[in-house]
């Protein structure tokens, strides 16, 4: 067991919202058979636990937030972090993959790292005709998703870097778009900044039903993201629990849920 997995086990107990997901592969199928929603295709390869045994704590993440039955799931939810690397537009790709792969329904994720954009990459795809785009145009935001892998799986980049560019996330034209997004798209995830890079982050995760914080191993520290929880639910934002990057990146071996 590391000094972190110690450490944010500690901070679950102080701030109440924080515990180990079980990792157990029957139930999870169990319960995914009496889902509500009905099973999508299989999922791309590069998202199959069976293929690449990193993914099954992101199956079990994606299978208790947004799967349970009966549960009443998130259908806008932000990652973030507490600093830069930890991994958050990965894990934000991969739960998008896992969670197209187990349900009917369309998915869309949003790159809102504006001036560090990187979703695309993770898929191999320019950065044109984004977010940015749709902040600052009238076409309709679907005009900006691009389809994936998966036919449910879409995702709308950040749009070309202006290193000028102001554009505020936190902004009434970004609550326009996510209240547009919702009425297009099943469940939407968003790829935010770090919270030390951008002042936008926690107004941003505001606007979303919920969000999920990614930590660093050996990296990101208890204080840290014991303030980093504080500050997001004194801006009216719901934690959903955190990601903890376990090994070295992209491969997430811990991940925790709110209770």
């Amino acid at each position: 067991m590391s000094k972190n997995f110690e450490l944010l086990q500690k901070l679950g107990k102080e701030q109440d919202f924080l515990s180990p997901v079980p990792v157990d592969t029957k139930a999870r199928e169990a319960a995914a058979d009496s889902a509500t929603m009905p099973s999508a295709p299989s999922m791309p390869l590069a998202a199959n636990p069976k293929v690449n045994p990193g993914l099954e704590e992101i199956g079990a993440l994606v299978q208790q937030l947004f799967l349970l039955p009966g549960a009443s799931a998130p259908r806008s939810v932000a990652l973030t972090s507490t600093e830069p690397g930890a991994g958050c537009t990965w894990v934000t790709a991969r739960i998008g993959e896992v969670l197209a792969g187990r349900i009917a329904g369309s998915v869309c994720l949003v790159d809102a790292n504006l001036k560090d954009p990187g979703l695309h990459q993770q898929f191999g795809l320019d950065n044109r005709n984004g977010l940015r785009d749709a902040l600052s145009q009238m076409d309709p935001i679907r005009s900006f998703a691009r389809p994936l892998g998966l036919p449910n799986l879409f995702l709308i980049p950040a749009g070309a870097v202006d290193s000028s560019d102001q554009t505020p996330l936190a902004s009434d034209r970004m609550r326009l778009r996510i209240t547009e997004l919702r009425s297009e798209f099943d469940i939407v995830l968003i790829d935010l900044p770090a919270l030390n890079v951008s002042s936008d982050v926690i107004g941003m995760s505001a606007l979303c039903e919920g969000v999920l914080l990614v930590l660093k191993a050996n990296a990101s520290r208890k204080q840290t993201a014991r303030q980093a929880v504080e500050e997001l639910q004194a801006g009216s934002a719901k934690v959903l629990g955190a990601v903890l990057n376990q090994r070295t990146f992209p491969i997430p071996e811990k991940l925790y849920k709110r209770l």
